[in-house]
């Protein structure tokens, strides 16, 4: 038992010690408010397949619940060729994007959101975070250092979406929304896709919504299908352009980052190349992919 007249010391050096605490999470605070102060009228928005991750992020989640078991060998194969495709030559074909997602969506049907959320954890850990663009994160915390709120604007289901948008510490994400009853999903979207102009509609609406200027505002994205974004801002980046968008870039003076490797000279091979050679390599990606992981 503490005597008696230890009691007033013990507690003045408790009370001590919780000031001392509150008085360093105090300082700590006003000088992140001084050093970052909030710039409440600009943004940033990232594109994320081939912008903020190496590939489709589609494509990483779909390789994942396949190794769970949550649809066939088959079912991966068609997959497996668009991310193939889109990792050569560098282009999203919309039609390879609209079969790759509504095939997605149709493998989480029956799954419940909080299940899909929980193994997206785990997806993120074994097959996203090592694929993302060292320089691109970069260009985000540079946003976010700035005061400014960085969004994520995909056309990747809005779970995953958020997911990569909370591990990297952004605002938040804009994403296809896949209809859900009770919490479990049908396999069917909400709307369409939140691809191409669709991105700009919903930029759009949430720059009214926070009170954004988007001619303070920066929009970054690997691809041409993004443009309608790109436009709406004041300060447009192409990153690891497509040859559309390089070349659009270039004749509007926007800035131009590109963090990839060796991709100029596979991009030439395959520009000088057979269509037949093109083929020849995908379907050989592909089945390295599938041997990989059956």
């Amino acid at each position: 038992m503490v005597p008696p007249a230890d009691r007033p010391r013990r507690l003045n050096l408790q009370q001590r010690s919780t000031l001392a605490g509150e008085a360093a999470a105090a300082a700590a605070e006003v000088e992140n408010a001084l050093s970052h102060p909030a710039d409440t009228r600009a943004a940033a928005f990232f594109d994320v397949d081939n912008t903020v991750m190496q590939g489709a992020s589609i494509f990483h989640l779909a390789r994942g619940l396949y190794r769970r078991k949550f649809f066939t060998t088959r079912d991966i194969l068609g997959a497996a060729y668009k991310q193939a495709y889109f990792r050569i030559v560098g282009v999203e074909d919309p039609e390879h994007v609209a079969e790759a997602r509504n095939s997605a969506l149709a493998f989480i049907a029956g799954h419940t959101v909080q299940e899909i959320e929980e193994v997206g954890e785990e997806i993120f850990d074994e097959a996203m975070a090592h694929r993302i663009w060292p320089g691109t994160r970069a260009l985000a915390q540079m946003h976010l250092d700035e005061g400014q709120r960085v969004w994520l604007v995909t056309a990747a289901p809005i779970e995953i979406a958020g997911l990569i948008a909370r591990r990297l510490g952004l605002t938040g994400a804009l994403g296809t929304v896949a209809e859900h009853v009770d919490g479990v999903y049908t396999g069917q979207l909400v709307g369409d896709m939140l691809h191409g102009p669709a991105k700009a509609v919903a930029v759009q609406a949430l720059a009214e919504r926070e009170g954004l200027d988007l001619s303070l505002c920066s929009a970054y994205s690997d691809s041409y299908n993004d443009l309608p974004m790109l436009s709406l801002v004041g300060d447009p980046c192409a990153i690891n352009p497509d040859a559309r968008l390089r070349a659009h870039a270039r004749a509007q003076g926007w800035r131009i980052r590109d963090y990839r490797t060796g991709r100029k000279a596979a991009r030439a091979g395959l520009i000088v190349g057979s269509a037949a050679t093109g083929a020849a390599v995908a379907g050989a990606l592909v089945r390295r992919q599938v041997r990989r992981h059956l």
